[in-house]
């Protein structure tokens, strides 16, 4: 019962933590583009943070179209970190990295590096972290 106790404890310490970490870092919410708040919903292993409750409705209603700032945000709060090349699948090479962003990003080749390069906003958010590039490239933190 004692250990009960002490495992609830710390997942609920650690709870407080990420929803208060998410509250007071620069986050975007990535419907409205706003500060984040405690508003959250699981996506792709993560909690994705929004400001305000209409935010999370509009992406429950059609998440694809905020997908890849949904997934920009888990790389920005540590929450998911880049495996592979986000454009290919292949194993990432020193050299090749681009900042996207504010986060940097390697890719397999000179190539798909210069793909990302010459896109633009939100061309080059979803390129890197579109859903289909998301799974290619990234996974979730342990």
């Amino acid at each position: 019962m004692k250990m009960f106790a002490v495992c609830a404890s710390a997942v609920l310490i650690l709870s407080f933590t990420v929803a208060a970490h998410a509250a007071d870092t620069d986050l975007l919410c990535p419907v409205s583009g706003k500060k984040v708040g405690k508003v959250s919903a699981n996506h792709n292993g993560g909690e994705v943070y929004f400001c305000c409750k209409n935010c999370l409705k509009a992406f429950k209603q059609n998440a694809s179209k905020f997908s890849a700032k949904a997934n920009e945000q888990l790389v920005k709060s540590g929450q998911a970190t880049q495996q592979k090349c986000p454009i290919s699948g292949g194993k990432i090479k020193s050299g090749t990295e681009l900042d996207v962003d504010g986060v940097p990003v390697a890719f397999c080749c000179k190539n798909c590096r210069k793909k990302v390069d010459q896109a633009s906003g939100d061309e080059q958010l979803k390129l890197v972290f579109g859903d289909e590039a998301f799974k290619k490239g990234f996974a979730a933190s342990k």
